[in-house]
């Protein structure tokens, strides 16, 4: 991780700078924040579930996540407001770094059939969010011990960046070592 930061320092920050035609280096985009969220399947149904799901983000960010509620009533869903319905972790500092690393070296390449990520996850500010329809890509995760209900649990990863557009927010990410489809 140390090596990872002092290569934005030293590497990418100026490669950017220089890019982008920045001429203070303070205002380069950067990562400010990694969000990872997760809806729980059956949560209104078996409250264990929410427990499993909880233990399992942990293991994966290395930070315990915190519980949502809904925010309204949906009849249909047999959903009342305030009912504990998912999770959400926000990672900043070095556990951000760390996770982006991990997503990047040893994720994202472990996935069946990848040619990379596509480029038009990018919302008007330039973060990005990429979603995974289950938990078992992540090494920390041992699917013989999950309730098999949970095994197609997906969640979403939103990286949350300085860049004032999208396309900043792509060339960072780029620059990062991000690999988008060509």
């Amino acid at each position: 991780m140390a090596d990872f930061k002092k290569r934005i320092k030293e590497e990418i920050t100026p490669k950017l700078q220089k890019d982008l035609g920045i001429k203070n280096s303070m205002a380069v985009p950067n990562i400010s924040k990694i969000v990872i969220n997760a809806g729980v399947k059956n949560a209104t149904v078996d409250k264990k579930n929410l427990e499993i799901v909880l233990s399992v983000l942990s293991a994966v960010t290395g930070q315990k996540p915190k519980i949502t509620a809904a925010k309204k009533s949906i009849a249909t869903f047999k959903l009342r407001e305030g009912d504990k319905i998912g999770l959400v972790v926000t990672l900043r500092g070095k556990r951000m770094f760390n996770f982006f690393e991990k997503l990047v070296n040893i994720i994202l390449p472990r996935l069946r059939d990848f040619h990379g990520i596509r480029k038009e996850s990018f919302d008007k500010s330039g973060n990005y969010t990429l979603g995974f329809g289950e938990f078992s890509i992540f090494p920390e995760i041992d699917v013989g011990k999950m309730d098999a209900a949970l095994i197609g649990q997906g969640l979403e990863i939103s990286i949350v960046t300085s860049a004032k557009d999208r396309e900043d927010g792509f060339k960072l990410l780029s620059a990062l070592g991000m690999p988008f489809k060509k």
